[in-house]
């Protein structure tokens, strides 16, 4: 747990995102992003801690990837607060898509829950001392936001910037526009004057210049082999399933990997002049080499 001033960062491992509780004033707080479904009970033990005699006033969700909002619906369970997202996907929640909202596609898992009203891109804040600027992040996800409070200089980044590197640019997995738009947000964080930054990964950091310069590297290498970021997308969401259930057989693996929407479009938009068992085998097989993974008597396990 990070804290400066009236802000507290809970840093999380993977599965989770990191969240923020941003005081207002001096009996109550909001919280930025609630982690991933199956955290759901360490998130409120943690937000409960960090709130203290305070009173949550309400949830900002910077974009609704599974890992950013899947605890959502247990924090509105104990505080019956209102649930802010951003316009983009308002109502793709609030039919409950999940198709629309990715989880579907990516075989990822979100308890539904309803939101009560748009965080808008070019809307202010003010929470406490602070007045946080709603700036739209696309990229990483169409529908992102980013918040950043001038007066401190802190960055809310989610995963438009981490200290190395950015998100999988899911518009691409997708064959839509992605890149641009990710070299838009990384113009528009070198516009601001940043002092901290607070990813969605990762332990904040000050230095948000040389990251953008290595953000830009990592992009610029992504737009020359557009394969190469497929492939990391491909080996990040293998992975992030393998946390999730910690071991799993290679039949129920592959069986897994077979319906799940993203993998099949990876193998067919960049890979599939080879079979699909042997491009997915090269993924497994790539884990493996990175310590990422071991394949024991024919068991997967995460590493």
């Amino acid at each position: 747990m990070n804290r400066k001033s009236d802000l507290i960062v809970l840093q999380r491992g993977w599965l989770s995102s990191n969240n923020v509780v941003i005081g207002d004033g001096e009996d109550q707080a909001v919280l930025v992003d609630t982690g991933y479904c199956t955290h759901a009970e360490q998130t409120l033990s943690l937000v409960q801690s960090a709130l203290g005699e305070r009173r949550l006033s309400a949830i900002l969700n910077t974009h609704l990837h599974s890992d950013h909002c899947g605890g959502n619906a247990r924090l509105v369970e104990r505080y019956r607060v209102p649930v802010l997202i951003p316009p983009g996907q308002f109502d793709a929640a609030s039919r409950w898509d999940e198709s629309a909202l990715s989880y579907r596609a990516t075989g990822q898992r979100c308890e539904r829950f309803t939101p009560d009203r748009a965080l808008m891109p070019g809307s202010t804040l003010k929470l406490g001392d602070g007045l946080w600027h709603v700036l739209a992040a696309p990229g990483h996800d169409p529908d992102s936001v980013i918040l950043f409070e001038s007066r401190s200089g802190t960055l809310i980044s989610a995963d438009a910037l981490w200290e190395h590197g950015f998100g999988i640019v899911f518009p691409e997995l997708d064959g839509e526009s992605g890149f641009d738009e990710v070299q838009a947000t990384l113009d528009l964080i070198t516009s601001l004057p940043v002092a901290r930054v607070i990813p969605g990964h990762g332990a904040p950091f000050t230095d948000a210049t040389n990251a953008v310069a290595e953000a830009r590297r990592r992009l610029q290498g992504f737009r020359q082999d557009p394969p190469r970021h497929a492939r990391y997308a491909a080996k990040a969401l293998l992975k992030f399933h393998l946390i999730e259930v910690r071991q799993q057989s290679m039949h129920d693996l592959l069986a897994w990997l077979t319906n799940t929407e993203v993998h099949g479009q990876l193998w067919q938009r960049h890979f599939s002049a080879q079979p699909i068992a042997e491009w997915t085998e090269s993924v497994l097989q790539e884990l493996r080499r990175s310590g990422a993974i071991a394949i024991e008597d024919g068991v997967v396990l995460d590493r």
